[in-house]
């Protein structure tokens, strides 16, 4: 049976997107997670949201706990995860405003637990392809169809945070290829994977990071101004693609 798990921010959890929503909450092993669960239906696929960053966005990155989210998710009976975050371009051809559909990370954090096999057993799971490709191609021929500018099989790279790269950061990430840089998808993706989970992200671009020499820094509230604009885009990508995942024969991973 395949229930989505949708991790983001403010506005997915509208009474009018989900059918018969309510709010749960729970416990993990690892704590509790950084919101209550928001269940519902999406076009007859049951739903469950959490709010990566608490209902008032008031956690900072490296203080989201990762674990006890993707476990309740887990717990919750989730098959597949759609994740939304806010990214930096790297790339010239990735304007603000675009959606960017990721394949690959490049891990540059320093302090998060990332993984569940940390006690008793260690399993080595493999992450050669993190990022669920049917998701990837769902979102893409949806984007598509809906006139939205969208790349997809791109690499983001997670950066511990709160704050943003130097310049020479920037520039170095560019020459490690990657193509957008966030705070978020790891753990997060290796997490999922773990579980057994398909997980892809939905990041809009919001700015040019700031190796952009023509283009202003990124500042916080430059990032807000851009995802208020595009929220709607992503839940659009959500309410049409959602209904369709139950005709991928995908339920298992490895």
């Amino acid at each position: 049976m395949i229930k989505v798990g949708i991790i983001g921010g403010s506005g997915l959890d509208d009474p009018n997107i989900l059918k018969d929503a309510k709010e749960i909450s729970m416990g993990t092993p690892f704590g509790a997670p950084t919101s209550v669960l928001t269940c519902g239906a999406i076009g007859g696929i049951d739903v469950a949201i959490i709010a990566r960053h608490g209902k008032d966005h008031s956690i900072y990155p490296s203080g989201v706990n990762f674990r006890a989210n993707i476990w309740a998710l887990k717990e919750q009976g989730c098959t597949h995860i759609l994740a939304s975050t806010a990214v930096g371009s790297l790339r010239e051809e990735i304007a603000p405003g675009h959606l960017v559909f990721p394949n690959q990370f490049i891990d540059h954090t320093r302090k998060r637990e990332t993984t569940f096999f940390d006690k008793k057993e260690v399993v080595h799971t493999s992450m050669a392809d993190p990022f669920c490709s049917n998701l990837i191609d769902m979102l893409s021929l949806s984007a598509e169809q809906m006139g939205m500018p969208y790349h997809k099989n791109k690499t983001v790279i997670t950066i511990e945070g709160p704050r943003f790269s130097t310049k020479a950061e920037s520039h170095m990430f560019r020459s490690w290829k990657a193509d957008v840089i966030n705070m978020s998808t790891v753990p997060e993706v290796i997490l999922a994977r773990e579980k057994k989970m398909h997980y892809a992200a939905i990041a809009m671009s919001t700015d040019y990071d700031c190796w952009h020499e023509e283009e202003e820094p990124v500042t916080w509230e430059m990032i807000v101004r851009v995802m208020k604009k595009n929220a709607d885009n992503v839940i659009k990508l959500f309410l049409d693609i959602i209904p369709k995942i139950k005709e991928y024969d995908d339920i298992c991973i490895t």
